[in-house]
């Protein structure tokens, strides 16, 4: 009796959510449900398009040639030599005395901490 009873609630609870979701839906959306053909629309007849009336062919009078323009000639451009010359400076010597003292990279790069050699460990 008790499987009989399971089998009997495991039927009535679907049946009992159709009937609650059918009750719950207006009445044109349950006739849609249950018809199985489709709903023949009416297809919308559209207005006949107006026809495109054809304009008048104007005379139109031909355009006017332009008449040729006479070719120049260009004089010849003037030749350029080859090897074009620059003209020579002359620069007096420089004197070694004329010179400022600049310091040698050597001394440039012991005077930077990170490049100096460490300080001995050995006394004196």
């Amino acid at each position: 009796p008790i499987h009989q009873a399971m089998v009997s609630m495991k039927i009535f609870i679907p049946y009992l959510l159709l009937v609650v979701t059918f009750s719950s839906m207006s009445l044109e959306a349950r006739n849609l449900l249950q018809t199985t053909t489709q709903p023949n629309f009416s297809k919308p007849t559209l207005p006949p398009l107006p026809s495109i009336p054809t304009l008048p062919q104007g005379n139109v009078p031909p355009l006017p040639t332009i008449p040729s323009l006479p070719k120049l000639t260009l004089p010849p451009l003037p030749s350029i030599p080859m090897n074009p010359t620059l003209p020579s400076l002359n620069l007096p010597p420089l004197s070694s005395t004329s010179l400022p003292n600049l310091p040698t990279i050597s001394t440039i790069i012991s005077s930077i901490p990170f490049f100096s050699p460490p300080p001995s460990t050995s006394s004196p």
